[in-house]
């Protein structure tokens, strides 16, 4: 997980100490997301900056805002893009080194943007400067992995993967948005396009965004699951179920060996369930060594389901870990969550996710 932010300077009134500035204080409300590099790239009216989890490549090669071979483009990619090696091969060299940002930089200078989001296959979110066009395009990935918030806010156009981190640029202001309220006692969340703030956007996912110095930006669509599902459906009704069952385990064992690419230990969460037991079977069944499991469970009993991960885990001879929540250390977690959420979020997973996350951090990077 890394984390990206930046803003466009419309008026083009700040100089370079205070646009460097700003952008710092803006990736360091995302050291959390990022805690093995940080980057800032700033020219007139703009300044991108970055928070780097190394995941592939550890090199300083990876080291962001990276500029495309060419000069025009700077980016700020957070995620990882699974046709990395696909994408490469049809492009020429030389490469500085082997991280799938140089490849997305490439295939941009190579096909433009709506052509490389056609191709790439992946969980992200970038910022992107074309600085030749002055135009700054963010994107995002299909399901919405990963996020990115954007504001036009008094002469600026703001962008990050939380809001935390636009709330620490000098210009932030903003009130708080009583149709999400509406909204968030529906859902038990704020849906895109919203947030908590009035003004404040999420971008949706499988959309992109292009903005220029008048901080209009401009929204399009480059994939659409209603599509995806009627091309499924059109298609399933060639294939009888034997078929289905064995292209979805084909599906399913592509998709799980793609997202075990790593230069760093990789591990997966295993509550017991259909989910994530197929999940960490499929990874199993692909690993060279015994897969990395955790778990979490409770003390009272009635909400215990830390035995059927175990149970799945023996069965799959994975290498578990194991932790019994105490009542306390559950509750000391409510008073975090404003933190970790930055805006209201109601669902019950939010404790345990997060418990689970910080005792996997202890083995694994991701």
């Amino acid at each position: 997980m890394c984390g990206i932010s930046g803003f466009i300077d419309c008026k083009q009134a700040m100089t370079q100490g205070a646009l460097r500035d700003a952008a710092t204080r803006m990736a360091t409300a995302l050291a959390h997301r990022g805690p093995d590099d940080a980057g800032v790239f700033s020219e007139v009216g703009i300044a991108l900056s970055h928070r780097r989890l190394s995941v592939v490549d550890l090199s300083h090669a990876a080291h962001q805002p990276m500029q495309s071979a060419s000069g025009r483009y700077v980016i700020s990619y957070n995620g990882e893009i699974y046709n990395t090696e696909i994408v490469r091969k049809t492009l020429s060299g030389p490469w500085r080194g082997h991280s799938d940002t140089e490849v997305l930089l490439a295939a941009i200078d190579a096909w433009g943007i709506e052509k490389t989001l056609q191709v790439i296959n992946g969980m992200f979110a970038f910022a992107l400067w074309d600085r030749q066009e002055k135009q700054l395009t963010l994107a995002r990935d299909r399901f919405g992995e990963k996020p990115v918030y954007y504001a036009a806010i008094a002469g600026y156009f703001l962008f990050a993967s939380e809001l935390k981190a636009m709330r620490a640029h000098p210009a932030w202001q903003a009130s708080i948005d009583r149709t999400a309220l509406g909204l968030l006692t529906g859902y038990n969340y704020i849906p895109a396009p919203y947030t908590i703030y009035e003004g404040v956007y999420k971008l949706p996912p499988g959309h992109f965004l292009q903005v220029g110095m008048d901080a209009k930006p401009r929204i399009s669509a480059y994939w659409s699951m209603e599509e995806l599902v009627r091309r499924a459906k059109a298609s399933s009704m060639k294939a009888d179920e034997v078929q289905q069952l064995a292209e979805l385990e084909t599906v399913l064992k592509d998709a799980v060996k793609a997202r075990m690419v790593s230069d760093v230990p990789i591990g997966a969460f295993l509550s017991g369930g259909i989910d994530s037991s197929l999940i960490v079977s499929l990874m199993q069944a692909q690993a060279s060594q015994p897969v990395r499991t955790f778990t979490i469970g409770w003390e009272q009993t009635d909400y215990n389901e830390a035995s059927h991960a175990k149970a799945v885990a023996a069965h799959l001879g994975t290498r578990h870990t194991e932790f019994i929540v105490p009542d306390a250390e559950a509750l000391k977690v409510v008073t975090e969550l404003p933190k970790l959420f930055d805006e209201p979020f109601a669902d019950a997973s939010q404790i345990p996710t997060y418990l689970v996350s910080k005792l996997t951090k202890q083995q694994v990077t991701w």
